[in-house]
């Protein structure tokens, strides 16, 4: 009997798992470690990505659609931002740190990707072919 491979997820199903797990984490920093300021600009920012990825989807052109991603791109790079700099300041563990910060790294390279290939797919000449 074949198994088959699961789907691969796709950025928008990522980037709302990922709300999820910052919205948790917001939770614990705010109840346990009593950290608010770092804490409401991870969530703000960590939430936006996936915001951004979905209004992308209703772009009004592919222009709209690459504009849509750079934003969610800019807001995936502030969250890890964040999330180096609650590392960095001792408000998560090594481990709760390599656990998300994974994440976000895996939702930069698929926008990245994405965007790049929208752009170089504008840059095509269009054949003219009978």
């Amino acid at each position: 009997m074949t198994i088959k491979a699961p789907a691969k997820i796709g950025v928008k199903d990522l980037s709302y798992a990922f709300a999820i797990r910052i919205i948790k984490l917001y939770q614990i920093l705010v109840k346990n470690k009593k950290e608010y300021t770092l804490a409401k600009q991870l969530l703000r920012s960590g939430t936006s990505v996936g915001a951004n990825v979905r209004e992308a989807q209703n772009a009004e052109s592919v222009a709209d659609f690459i504009h849509k991603l750079a934003i969610s791109l800019k807001e995936a790079n502030e969250t890890e931002y964040w999330l180096c700099l609650l590392r960095d300041t001792n408000f998560l563990s090594k481990r709760e740190f390599d656990s998300i910060h994974d994440d976000i790294v895996s939702i930069i390279k698929m926008l990245t990707a994405i965007i790049k290939t929208k752009k170089r797919n504008l840059k095509k000449p269009i054949s003219h072919q009978p």
